[in-house]
């Protein structure tokens, strides 16, 4: 009889024993991804709300102060971004045309972000934090002193990637926006969706007040204003050493040690 219990007791887990151990792992499982998802989203929506909107209110606080946009002209105001800068065609705008205006850089501090299109202002006058400092304004915090315009996050493979502000004026036609718009450099495909859906209510790539720079203008007597929207360009599987955005739906290489592929936003401004 003793020998009859010393079996039954080494036989092992039954099936509704092991069942149930891997329902319990599934669920542990599937609730540190949720809480993975759950705490990107909020820090999606910290960069949207402590520093995006932050730099929003400074610029407009600079605008109000000075009746101009950041590094225009106070005694001969163009409203444009660096518009102290601007030569145009003959110095003048010509009614518009562009064609063959020396566009104003972008103003930064520092240098320029990752992957950014326009140049910095080399200017010491035309310093984005100097600029902001002079008219008594109080900066986001962003990554610390001297580095306000700057933010860091982690992407989907846990690597940590830069944000950086910057301002510039697109001409008209400009796809992503004409006018003066906020640069914002260095995000994730998803950071990129996420900050859409936040502004505009939809991620679309070429729609709204956040767009992806380099977008084509949706105008012409072809437009289809009914069409569907644009993706935006790239996704996680595309690394940032692997060279440009391919489109949403292309399959990259990259590793789960590589920093994640970064896009470049324009952010339209209300003056």
């Amino acid at each position: 009889m003793q020998a009859r219990l010393n079996r039954r007791r080494q036989g092992g887990f039954t099936l509704v024993e092991m069942a149930v151990v891997l329902v319990i792992i599934g669920v542990i499982i599937g609730a540190v991804m949720i809480g993975r998802d759950v705490q990107r989203n909020a820090e999606y929506t910290r960069i949207k709300q402590k520093f995006i909107d932050q730099w929003v209110v400074s610029y407009n606080t600079y605008q109000q102060r000075l009746g101009v946009p950041v590094g225009d002209s106070q005694s001969a105001p163009r409203l444009m971004v660096n518009g102290a800068n601007f030569s145009g065609t003959g110095g003048n705008l010509s009614g518009g045309d562009m064609t063959n205006a020396q566009l104003p850089n972008a103003v930064c501090r520092a240098q320029a972000g990752p992957n950014m299109v326009r140049p910095q202002e080399t200017s010491a006058d035309f310093d984005l934090r100097l600029l902001m400092r002079r008219a008594g304004i109080t900066l986001p915090p962003g990554r610390g002193d001297g580095m306000e315009d700057r933010y860091v996050y982690l992407d989907t493979n846990g690597n940590p990637q830069e944000i950086q502000i910057c301002f510039q004026w697109n001409p008209p036609g400009t796809g992503s926006g004409s006018g003066n718009v906020m640069v914002i450099t260095g995000l994730t495909p998803d950071l990129a969706r996420a900050l859409d859906q936040m502004v505009d209510g939809k991620p679309d790539a070429q729609n709204g007040a956040f767009r992806q720079e380099g977008v084509v203008a949706r105008s012409g007597a072809n437009a289809d204003p009914t069409a569907p929207g644009l993706e935006w360009a790239g996704n996680n599987t595309q690394s940032l050493s692997g060279g440009g955005a391919g489109d949403a739906t292309t399959d990259g290489m990259n590793s789960d040690i590589e920093q994640v592929l970064t896009l470049v936003a324009h952010l339209k401004m209300n003056q």
